[in-house]
């Protein structure tokens, strides 16, 4: 400090420099430009134009063979079960099919626009994303100069071949996806399961039958029907374990809510619902103990076990179908009879479906008309 008390200059002080005045505008690289255009053979040669034509005209004829090849070999190779040739062969001549049909449209797309579309290098400058009124005419103008310069308007031939490959392409894919569906009528498939008066309700996987005093409060069973696991996987085991999966519950009789035409419906605060969620099928399989909810872990849908699984949450739009159980004179438990109203996700004709002996709840009569 000086006698004046104020600091001494310093004269190695920093100077303050603006920003942009930091860089040196000398070093930036100037705008080289566009390279000359060089003419491909197509454009000097009309006979090489006309070839060229002809090449991507080829390759969208062949994509409409393949798409054909692909649908043909489905169905005359029908797959023979237990034999593994017509696996091959279907797989084999199907994925060739599939395949000549997306190269074909692939590689006359790629030569058409490297040898037949306009080759000149354009500039676009960047601009600001909403467009003036004057901006959207000139992208009109801008894409008829494209359809001008790809020909598409102009080359009939290969825009009614490349129209029809398109249109072919996706029909192996819909036969693929139609035949899917199950050959029987699937709303009666979903109406009736394995469970009839007297089947014993068994442990899922073992098949071991399950008595009454071997539930206890609070515990949850997988069940299966017992005469299941005298179905071979070759006839149709895992299709009717899927029809006929049950949650079985045991819960303090008096916290149960049943509509009095379902009282003899349980048995001794043992109740059995269907596993599959009425919302698009998933197994609901995640029972929470405290408050008596069954939880679907796909799409969160909650059913309260205490009042005939009605949903208190998510998209499902009606309750788990309970199975009438009770008891035979050994103490297994055992179904009084097949669910009386369709398994798994509602769909329009359900409702026609439902055993005339079924009891509604009343508490799920606007569920019932929606579903």
């Amino acid at each position: 400090m000086s006698a004046e008390g104020q600091a001494p200059t310093d004269q190695h002080e920093v100077a303050v420099y603006d920003r942009g005045a930091a860089v040196v505008q000398s070093d930036a690289f100037e705008n080289p430009g566009l390279p000359p255009h060089r003419p491909r053979q197509t454009d000097l040669h009309p006979e090489k134009e006309r070839r060229a034509e002809r090449q991507v005209v080829l390759w969208f004829l062949l994509s409409m063979i393949g798409s054909v090849i692909a649908i043909v070999a489905y169905i005359a190779i029908p797959i023979v079960p237990g034999d593994m040739g017509t696996v091959r062969y279907n797989n084999l001549f199907l994925g060739l099919g599939i395949a000549l049909a997306l190269l074909g449209v692939g590689f006359g797309g790629m030569h058409w626009a490297r040898q037949l579309m306009s080759s000149h290098e354009v500039v676009e400058e960047r601009h600001l994303s909403r467009g003036s009124q004057k901006s959207r005419a000139r992208a009109v103008e801008i894409f008829q100069l494209g359809d001008q310069e790809s020909g598409f308007s102009r080359r009939s031939l290969i825009r009614n071949t490349l129209i029809g490959a398109v249109a072919l392409l996706p029909l192996p894919a819909v036969v693929l996806f139609r035949d899917l569906t199950p050959a029987t009528d699937p709303v009666e498939e979903l109406s009736y399961t394995m469970w009839t008066a007297g089947e014993r309700l068994a442990l899922d996987p073992s098949g071991t039958p399950i008595r009454a005093d071997d539930v206890t409060i609070g515990s949850a069973f997988h069940v299966m029907p017992e005469s299941l696991k005298e179905i071979g996987h070759n006839e149709g085991y895992l299709d009717q374990k899927a029809l006929a999966a049950v949650l079985l519950v045991r819960l303090p009789v008096d916290r149960l809510k049943e509509e009095p035409g379902r009282k003899g419906w349980s048995y001794d605060g043992i109740v059995a619902y269907s596993k599959i969620c009425t919302h698009v099928g998933c197994p609901v399989a995640l029972y929470e103990q405290q408050t008596h909810h069954l939880l679907c872990p796909c799409h969160q849908s909650t059913f309260d076990v205490s009042e005939h699984a009605k949903v208190i949450f998510g998209p499902a739009k009606r309750p788990l179908p309970q199975l009438p159980i009770t008891v035979d004179a050994e103490g297994y438990l055992v179904a009084q009879r097949d669910f009386t109203e369709p398994i798994g996700p509602s769909f329009a004709e359900r409702l026609g479906r439902v055993d005339p002996e079924h009891v509604p709840l009343s508490s799920a009569a606007d569920r019932e008309t929606r579903a």
